[in-house]
């Protein structure tokens, strides 16, 4: 036996892995932080920007949105397949650099006087559709690296927080600028995503075959040595198998599976229940993420109404609760191994959390900040887990004999699904809000009661699983 060749090859993985965590993290968050100027300027807009003054304002705002998300949503099924087929990097690059070529060109409609709907709602439509390849490119080139991780919850959980790191970004960038003008909110978030988009176009490695690693044939091999907790050893393709009671090498024939297809992947086990069960929970995500700014401007907080700034900066507590809540979804999910359980919990809480910030909230600035928290900690620990640790598991599970090439369909199928939902929200809160917050928010928490409703089954399937497993 060899060990330093193992050890060595170990750590280049290890270090590439931290690389490609890294870059896809940067990438999605500056997806997110080009999608969070509509909200932050979405008081200014309604002041004095037709066609969004007026009575009918919040119903052109909401159409705003759900121009670009039914776009982001429709796009999503087929840029799955075109990621599960087409070259990660490249595709992953071209969708930021147009991300923030279409951003801009709304950020120009200030300077150009263009009061116009239907270029607002065009340009809304070519973000969503551009944008929908960011997300299963990621979870793609994040899913070649770490399929076979064990703690895929708590590492999917932990990087998944790139969503809320990019609204609180973007936030607090778009809210920075307003002051000189709104079209400065999109243009700053444009430069960012185009920056980066030209990063990951040079440095990204979407696979470790790119790198030299037959991640097929050289699985990374966990060895518990009793009472040490040591030793994580990679084997490589070619490498003979000799016996040994301390080291487990293994062998295997790379061959590249065939890629999925879409009604096939709808039909894997798990599939339908959580993309609806998404498609429930964005809704109520989503509607935090664009209406949430807005929602803190018109109502005052012990008494006073806050700035368009102010309010803007203000909104990143909720995503900052988010990037908590996911965090702590995937590690409770690993830690019970039960991932429908972890998100059922989740959802039951978020309706309390909610009711109590829309009752409480408007007591003092401590109260809101407070609440505020608790209802992102809880809202976006399922959305998070179901995108991430869920949407991994299922496109690697057993049923499809661990096809890696399921997966960006499968997670598109998932998010697709959520992204309709989260569509449905700011529209349904841009006509809803006219007759009453509370009206909005009792249409939330049904939203999350249906959601729970897709994960009965689930969970109770997961249960008896583990009480079966101690008998």
């Amino acid at each position: 036996m060899e060990p330093a060749a193992p050890a060595s090859h170990a750590g280049l993985l290890r270090s590439q892995q931290y690389a490609v965590l890294a870059l896809t993290f940067a990438a999605y968050a500056s997806f997110h932080a080009s999608r969070k100027p509509p909200s932050i300027v979405k008081a200014v807009l309604s002041a004095d920007w037709a066609p969004f003054s007026g009575p009918q304002g919040p119903h052109r705002l909401g159409e705003l949105d759900v121009a670009f998300l039914f776009a982001y949503a429709a796009a999503m099924f087929a840029a799955g397949h075109l990621a599960d087929r087409g070259d990660l990097r490249r595709l992953l690059a071209a969708a930021m650099l147009l991300s923030g070529a279409t951003s801009a060109g709304i950020g120009a409609a200030y300077f150009l006087g263009v009061h116009s709907l239907a270029f607002f709602l065009a340009a809304q439509v070519a973000s969503g559709v551009v944008q929908s390849a960011g997300w299963p490119c990621v979870v793609a080139v994040v899913g070649n690296w770490f399929g076979h991780a064990s703690r895929r919850g708590t590492i999917m959980g932990v990087w998944n927080s790139h969503t809320s790191v990019g609204n609180i970004a973007g936030s607090v960038l778009a809210a920075a600028v307003l002051e000189f003008g709104w079209g400065w909110s999109f243009l700053l978030p444009a430069f960012v995503i185009a920056v980066l988009g030209v990063v990951v176009l040079v440095f990204l490695v979407a696979h470790p075959m790119d790198a030299g690693f037959e991640i097929e044939a050289a699985m990374e091999v966990e060895m518990m040595n009793e009472g040490s907790g040591e030793a994580e050893e990679v084997e490589l393709l070619g490498e003979e198998k000799k016996e040994d009671e301390d080291v487990l090498e293994v062998e295997a024939v790379v061959e590249l599976p065939r890629a999925i297809g879409f009604l096939e992947a709808w039909r894997l086990p798990g599939v339908a229940p959580f993309a609806f069960c998404l498609f429930f929970s964005k809704l109520v995500a989503y509607t935090f993420l664009y209406w949430l700014p807005f929602y803190i401007r018109h109502n005052a907080v012990a008494g006073q109404f806050l700035s368009h700034k102010a309010s803007g900066i203000l909104s990143v507590v909720f995503d900052i609760g988010g990037v908590l809540g996911g965090i702590s979804a995937g590690l409770l999910s690993d830690t019970i191994g039960a991932r429908a359980v972890t998100s059922a919990l989740f959802l039951f809480l978020s309706i309390p959390a909610l009711i109590a910030y829309r009752t409480y909230g408007s007591i003092s600035m401590h109260h809101n900040i407070g609440l505020m928290f608790l209802a992102g900690y809880f809202v976006n620990g399922p959305y998070s887990l179901i995108t991430t640790a869920v949407a991994t598991d299922l496109g690697t599970q057993d049923a499809i004999k661990g096809n890696s090439r399921a997966l960006a369909t499968v997670s598109a199928i998932i998010d697709g699904t959520g992204s309709v939902g989260a569509a449905l929200g700011p529209l349904l809160t841009g006509y809803i809000s006219t007759r009453g917050w509370n009206s909005v928010f009792f249409m939330l928490i049904v939203s999350i009661s249906l959601a729970l409703v897709f994960l009965i089954r689930l969970a109770k399937d997961e249960i008896v699983s583990k009480i079966s497993a101690r008998h």
